[in-house]
């Protein structure tokens, strides 16, 4: 008997059909992966599964029995615990206090039992390798650590049927290495795990079964061992998918940005970066390798205007932009995709068409004086959303309510549809399937031919490899060394990432880089 199933599940939003009579099951002790682009339907079912939206139709059976979920607390009663994409925290709340939330102990019956929550974090910490301080402040920590605490979450409610919604998107690579032998080793103990990614060599190594969707609808169920990168890209996006970033050799032209004996300090003041100088020329791609929390992003934050500079120069085009407003900047011909697109990216409460014009709502043609041009604006979205490819019933939907995909996409077209000089590009693909993948690619290399500088922030070393002509690597604030990416390993480059710097850098073949679609 399965563990779970489900049959004929189907929900319709308006204008949209995210789920179409899908079905499916889940053994027990086995790792289904649910594989499928940027709204094919994957998150809309596991929400059913969890509660947060109810079926228009179809069942679910736990254990051969109905589950009647209505709610996350029922379907938490049948086992069934949820690590989502987006992180379900309280900022201003302790790890304990989130971890605690709806099930609070009481001790003396009047006070709330912070100790013995703490007491089970710290074990279930120990036991999985996913080390957590209980008394941290959910605001004061790191993205991937943020990560851990709602998998704990998960683990502390004692789930036997988890699901993880893209939980190793905003992973280190090691991170993600030490994450599968934690669903394996839960596995092992007989717990049932639904994987929802988008990266296919992910789906390949820990998968013992794939499920497809694709527009809302089943494809098929597959084993690892009859697939392969390439079929279960096509299977998953419904055409051929180029795993390689085709690109001609860059004409760097003259310098664009020019940053020197930068220094930075982070919102607790610790110095992240810590005496940068580099530039950038038009015509080429500069990208910043290392493991996340090496001073990246607040690097990218002290250029955009988010966060000031405690000394050093910046220039775009000769111009200084140091320590002025991120209007300022974005006016200099500055455009930034944002690591986390939704705080920095979307208003997500605002229509698509308000988000497709944030840099520049208050410019001609969408602005006579202090009165907007809503027809101006209307007509420019929609035709934006046409160009690249943004999959909604109308640009009057809130952005919140797209897939990350589809929102990434919004971001893409408002800043490469206006006249830019410097794309800062930081983590542009992480938690996109690998069709969006390949289109946001082959846009920066257009942006690139075209003549723009473009500096590229990402933590995966193929996407590095395969969009940049040079290559810095940033470890503890500094960078270790900036080298060609046509003539440098992805080992060498490893080794930079972890701060050490051989004499010599071994030689790479020459000739188009290949990017694994684990992206």
């Amino acid at each position: 008997m399965p563990v779970l199933e489900l049959k004929g599940i189907t929900k319709a939003f308006p204008g949209v059909l995210a789920n179409d009579h899908i079905s499916l099951t889940l053994e027990d002790g086995e790792i289904l992966a649910l594989l499928g682009e940027n709204g094919a339907g994957k998150t809309t079912l596991m929400n059913i599964l969890y509660g947060l939206y109810k079926p228009d139709e179809g069942e679910i059976l736990v254990r051969g029995k109905n589950a009647d979920i209505h709610e996350p607390n029922d379907a938490i009663r049948c086992g069934i615990g949820m690590v989502h994409q987006h992180f379900m925290l309280i900022p201003v709340m302790t790890v304990t206090e989130n971890v605690m939330l709806g099930i609070e102990p009481v001790k003396n019956g009047l006070f709330l039992d912070r100790e013995k929550v703490a007491r089970r974090i710290r074990e279930i910490s120990e036991q999985y390798g996913l080390e957590v301080d209980p008394n941290a402040y959910v605001k004061d920590l790191p993205v991937g650590t943020q990560q851990r605490v709602e998998i704990i979450k998960v683990l502390y409610r004692q789930a036997d049927i988890l699901i993880l919604d893209e939980p190793t998107a905003v992973l280190t690579p090691q991170e993600v290495e030490g994450l599968f032998k934690i669903l394996h080793t839960l596995v092992q103990k007989g717990k049932s795990i639904i994987f929802i990614t988008h990266k296919l060599k992910e789906v390949m190594a820990i998968a013992n079964r794939i499920t497809v969707l694709r527009g809302g609808r089943s494809v098929g169920t597959v084993l690892p061992a009859e697939m392969n990168p390439e079929k279960l890209a096509s299977l998953m996006v419904g055409r051929q998918v180029s795993l390689v970033v085709e690109k001609a050799e860059a004409k760097p032209q003259g310098m664009t940005l020019e940053v020197k004996d930068l220094f930075v300090r982070d919102d607790h003041g610790n110095l992240v970066v810590n005496n940068i100088t580099f530039e950038v020329h038009a015509g080429e791609v500069l990208g910043i390798a290392g493991v996340q929390g090496n001073g990246q992003t607040e690097l990218v934050y002290s250029l955009t205007g988010l966060l000031p500079s405690l000394s050093g120069t910046i220039h775009v085009a000769g111009k200084p932009i140091q320590n002025t407003s991120p209007r300022h900047i974005l006016e200099q011909g500055v455009a930034h995709v944002p690591e986390d697109r939704q705080k920095h990216g979307l208003v997500l409460t605002f229509p698509i068409h308000d988000n497709m014009v944030l840099c520049t709502y208050y410019l001609a043609p969408f602005a006579r004086g202090v009165v907007l041009q809503e027809q101006e604006i209307l007509a420019t979205s929609e035709k934006l959303a046409k160009q690249y490819d943004v999959r909604t019933p109308s640009v009057f939907v809130n952005a919140g309510t797209l897939s990350g995909g589809n929102q990434q996409k919004i971001i893409i077209a408002r800043e490469f549809s206006r006249p830019i000089k410097l794309l800062i590009a930081s983590q542009p693909t992480r938690g996109l399937d690998v069709g969006s993948i390949e289109y946001i690619h082959n846009r920066i290399i257009e942006k690139r031919d075209e003549g723009t500088a473009v500096l590229l922030i990402s933590s995966e070393l193929d996407e590095i490899l395969a969009l940049s002509d040079r290559i810095a690597v940033m470890y503890k604030g500094q960078f270790v060394d900036i080298v060609p990416a046509a003539s440098v390993t992805k080992e060498y480059l490893g080794l930079l990432m972890a701060g050490i710097k051989p004499e010599n850098a071994p030689a790479a073949p020459s000739g188009q880089r290949t990017i694994e679609v684990d992206l």
